[in-house]
């Protein structure tokens, strides 16, 4: 790896901490690197209204005992572009320019309106040396969920299962109204982890009816999930888990449960991602519009329901990404090609 990519690859492995708490705010790391190869600052973005990564690398290289004559020959390093308008803090680039940066290394451009571009061009125009480009890919991923919300207007779409080993998401019948259990407890301590990191969750109507689930995050640390529940009917029962107060609850009444429409009612609640719990049409749905981005499937290998509801098919088109084994269960994750 080239020196840049080094750095740029630090400055991803620091914005991973904002990982489900910087909505609606995309994940940033920076790096502060002198001439000499010596790392005077690091720091990353946490919270919305909070400071920004560059903001937290640069008080951390002053509060190591450096200052603008150091600045001056120094390059700072972040994997997205650094903002030029005032929000709920003041754009980064004019901190930049007023510490007097040699050079600023850039992983990829931003891509929300308000910046697209319009910081690098401010940082040139004050005569810093800027370079972009740097782990494009990789810095992109990273903020797959932001990218798609200002690039594709929709949130980034994760459809998630589980199902048996002969391929079964529901038994025929239930005896109660509650989810039965197809995979280990640590394939479920993962499933809140994923949690964790999104935005939203959704489900069916028949879901909520059906298996009474929570959809928060219980058995990890983090943010619980937006709930979003399909009730074209507005007839769910008030006391419902859903309807609880551990997060907060959106109903889409549309008349229509078309997946394009569903994401444009996300889109403008600004939901960034979403996670697609079922049930089993809701999930298929989503698939025959090839409205997905990831999915997630995790497989019980010893337990078996012989019939009742079928898993959805994962497409023809789907890239397998990894595979993980959580002791005896299978998660695959898919990815579009």
């Amino acid at each position: 790896m080239t020196r840049d990519e080094v750095y740029i690859q630090r400055c991803l492995q620091l914005a991973v901490n904002g990982l489900g708490t910087t909505y609606p705010n995309p994940l940033v790391g920076s790096v502060i690197v002198s001439d000499e190869g010596i790392v005077l600052g690091e720091g990353f973005h946490l919270k919305s209204g909070e400071p920004h990564a560059e903001v937290n690398a640069i008080a951390a290289a002053e509060r190591n005992g450096y200052s603008t004559s150091d600045f001056e020959k120094a390059t700072i390093y972040v994997n997205l572009e650094p903002c030029s308008h005032h929000g709920k803090t003041p754009p980064c680039a004019s901190l930049i320019i007023e510490k007097k940066f040699k050079k600023v290394v850039i992983g990829t451009l931003d891509p929300h309106e308000k910046v697209a571009g319009k910081g690098a061009e401010l940082l040139r125009a004050a005569g810093i040396e800027v370079i972009t480009g740097i782990l494009e890919e990789k810095c992109n991923d990273l903020n797959k969920r932001f990218f798609s919300y200002h690039k594709k207007q929709r949130p980034y779409i994760i459809l998630k299962w589980a199902e048996t080993a002969d391929g079964f998401i529901a038994p025929a019948t239930k005896k109660e109204q509650k989810p039965v259990w197809i995979t280990n407890p640590y394939s479920r301590q993962h499933t809140h982890q994923s949690r964790a990191q999104e935005n939203s969750i959704l489900i069916g109507a028949q879901t909520a009816l059906d298996d009474n689930p929570s959809l928060t995050v219980r058995e990890w640390y983090g943010n619980n999930l937006i709930r979003i529940v399909l009730d074209s009917r507005n007839d769910l029962p008030e006391n419902l888990n859903v309807f609880n107060e551990d997060a907060m609850t959106q109903i889409l009444r549309r008349d229509s449960s078309e997946p394009e429409n569903i994401i444009q009612d996300l889109y403008h609640l600004n939901i960034q991602s979403v996670i697609v719990e079922g049930g089993a049409k809701t999930l298929q749905q989503f698939i025959e519009k090839e409205l997905w981005d990831e999915i997630h499937q995790y497989m019980g290998t010893t337990v078996y329901f012989k019939n009742g509801l079928k898993a959805p098919s994962i497409p023809n088109n789907a890239s397998l990404q990894e595979r993980m084994m959580i002791k005896d269960d299978v998660l695959k994750i898919f990815k579009q090609p």
